[in-house]
């Protein structure tokens, strides 16, 4: 076996990957050091007040599964350590979510959404506000499985789009103060507050606006629910062209409700072949329908951007709220440990690894020496995807983490240890310094394996069952394991192998660590001899 192993192929594999992840980390005009978590550089503090209708009283259950989807959705913003947590209780309860490092209004926005999807016919259609010419296109559309065409919504005339014949008496909103048709003329989307959100009860007509403003609308009651789609997900097009979007899965039931609806949308007039995706309450966009859609899918497609995209996608994966939000306050804090005691783990860590080092060169000599080098490319290989990771999926670094680092250094430390001493048991059994370099390799990556298989089912189980720095400190250790198996099978092997085919190590002097004295196979006076 030892004749078809080539240890330059591994290195350059190793080097190639190093320089690699050295490249992206460090690409201009990105941030270049890991993200540090709350306990180490502040974050912000989100209030939140959970409301229900008049004359309804706040239950725990309710209140337990708003805590359950703001989680999840916190979540969702990478692994970032964040904390959510029940301050009071009844209707005096507070939900208090901390984030790591500056928040921006989106993710804030996203934490109180209650995110009430509906699919609505659309009744009647007109103009935001007054304007003197026509207003283009809505900046969204949506597309759908390659079966079916969807086109935009058209740019209505001015006070075209709206007749008396479209809003009769059967459209008349039971808790309406006067007339339909006069709240809807009234209606000024420029300034309306339900811009901001409103509440949509799916079995009554709705007099609306666009999300930018742009249009309003008169809506039937909804052909379909938000509990009507099985999964949301944003990405670009396979195609590679056109703005990202948000694909949207369908129940079975899903899928029924909303062939019916299409198939009899299909068969209409504009305006009333559109049908309006309304979130809280609020219109995303307003495609119309050429064909039934019978895929059971469907994509929301425009002007979105990837971070719009992402949120309305995460808000809909995750399901609506039991309850509204408000947000009573939004606040900056101060790191909850701060740089000395960061400072002071650092030190500890270090002083650790030290000792660690000046071991392995004491007892292993050269082979020490590869060990020590490995340990410092499984350090650089951990920095750049904390970096990459850091950027990719908002991973944070906290104290928890670097101890899941300092620990890791122990389990990496390990392999090399088990690798050094299969090769010494080899010696022992009177073999030569190249055959037990290969022998004892194939030795010691079972139990290195097997070592390695053990920390990352313990790194796994704890990250699905905690919630927390306990699974910041889990991320990292299974994290770092994964580190440790590529430097162990790509470098430091390679290393050894390449040490034992210099006539220095193999006159086995006292410095290579694998000296028959020492190691007992031979006396120091057959040595002499």
């Amino acid at each position: 076996m030892a004749k078809h192993y080539r240890p330059g192929r591994s290195l350059l594999v190793f080097t190639l990957g190093l320089v690699g992840l050295l490249v992206w980390a460090f690409l201009p005009g990105e941030n270049h050091s890991p993200k540090l978590g709350l306990d180490l550089r502040g974050g912000t503090q989100v209030i939140l007040s959970p409301k229900v209708a008049a004359g309804q009283t706040l239950s725990q259950d309710q209140l337990d599964q708003t805590v359950s989807i703001i989680r999840q959705r916190v979540d969702g913003f990478g692994v970032a350590e964040s904390e959510v947590t029940i301050q009071g209780s009844g209707d005096s309860a507070k939900i208090i979510v901390t984030i790591p490092g500056e928040t921006s209004r989106t993710v804030v926005d996203q934490l109180k959404t209650t995110a009430q999807l509906n699919f609505r016919p659309v009744v009647a259609i007109d103009f935001g506000a007054p304007q003197p010419t026509a207003s283009p296109t809505p900046s969204a559309s949506a597309s759908q499985s390659p079966a079916v065409d969807a086109t935009p919504t058209p740019s209505p005339t001015p006070a075209a789009s709206i007749s008396p014949e479209l809003l009769l008496p059967p459209i008349q909103s039971p808790d309406a103060s006067g007339d339909f048709s006069d709240r809807f003329t009234a209606l000024d989307c420029n300034n309306s507050e339900i811009l901001k959100g409103a509440t949509d009860d799916p079995a009554q007509y709705l007099i609306t606006c666009e999300e930018d403003g742009s249009y309003k609308y008169v809506l039937a009651p909804a052909d379909l629910v938000g509990t009507d789609i099985e999964s949301a997900t944003a990405g670009l097009p396979q195609q590679g062209a056109g703005g990202w979007q948000v694909e949207l899965l369908m129940t079975t039931e899903g899928a029924k409700k909303f062939a019916t609806s299409t198939q009899s949308l299909s068969a209409q007039q504009t305006p009333n072949d559109q049908f309006a995706i309304v979130l809280d309450g609020v219109v995303i966009s307003a495609p119309s329908v050429n064909e039934p859609i019978l895929g059971g899918s469907a994509v929301i497609s425009g002007s979105f951007t990837a971070d719009e995209a992402r949120a309305l996608a995460q808000v809909l994966k995750y399901g609506a709220l039991p309850v509204s939000l408000e947000v009573d306050e939004v606040q900056q804090i101060s790191p909850t440990l701060g740089a000395d005691q960061l400072r002071a783990g650092l030190i500890a860590g270090g002083f650790g690894l030290l000792l660690v080092i000046i071991y392995l060169l004491l007892y292993y000599r050269a082979l020490g020496a590869i060990a020590v080098v490995s340990l410092f490319a499984a350090a650089a290989m951990t920095y750049f995807v904390f970096i990459i990771l850091g950027r990719g999926i908002g991973f944070t670094l906290t104290l928890a983490g670097v101890a899941g680092a300092i620990v890791s250094i122990g389990i990496t430390a390990d392999s090399f240890v088990i690798y050094f001493e299969r090769i010494r048991d080899e010696i022992r059994e009177g073999k030569k310094l190249r055959v037990a370099v290969e022998q004892g390799w194939i030795r010691a990556r079972r139990t290195i394996l097997a070592a390695d298989f053990v920390s990352l089912l313990a790194a796994a189980i704890l990250f699905y069952l905690s919630v927390g720095s306990v699974r910041g400190f889990a991320f990292t250790l299974g994290l770092i394991t994964f580190v440790d198996i590529a430097v162990a099978f790509l470098f430091t092997r390679s290393l050894v192998t390449r040490l034992a085919s210099s006539k220095w190590m193999n006159k086995g002097s006292a410095m290579t660590g694998v000296s028959p004295t020492r190691l007992g196979v031979i006396s120091a006076k057959e040595e002499v001899n």
